[in-house]
């Protein structure tokens, strides 16, 4: 294995790891500035009201983006086998 084999094999899984997690992070962040927003215009500090709906969104994203998330998983892991197996003869 050289050297630009392991660089490619790692950068292709951060990437992928980057993509995969972007929308839910993103989703996320958004949850939590429009309850930050909230909070400070209403002076409610209760920290459930920032944990809860935060919570929701992201088990809420994860599923509506799970058939894309399994088919990055799989094309990366056929990337994987394939350069292995190149790797291997």
């Amino acid at each position: 294995m050289t050297e630009e084999l392991i660089i490619e094999v790692l950068k292709d899984a951060f990437y992928t790891t980057f993509i995969i997690l972007l929308p839910i992070l993103g989703v996320t962040l958004i949850i939590g500035i429009f309850i930050s927003i909230f909070q400070a215009a209403t002076s409610i500090q209760e920290m459930t009201l920032t944990f809860v709906p935060k919570l929701v969104a992201t088990v809420v994203v994860i599923i509506f983006l799970l058939p894309w998330i399994i088919d990055k998983l799989v094309a990366i892991t056929n990337r994987m086998f394939t350069i292995f197996l190149t790797v291997l003869k």
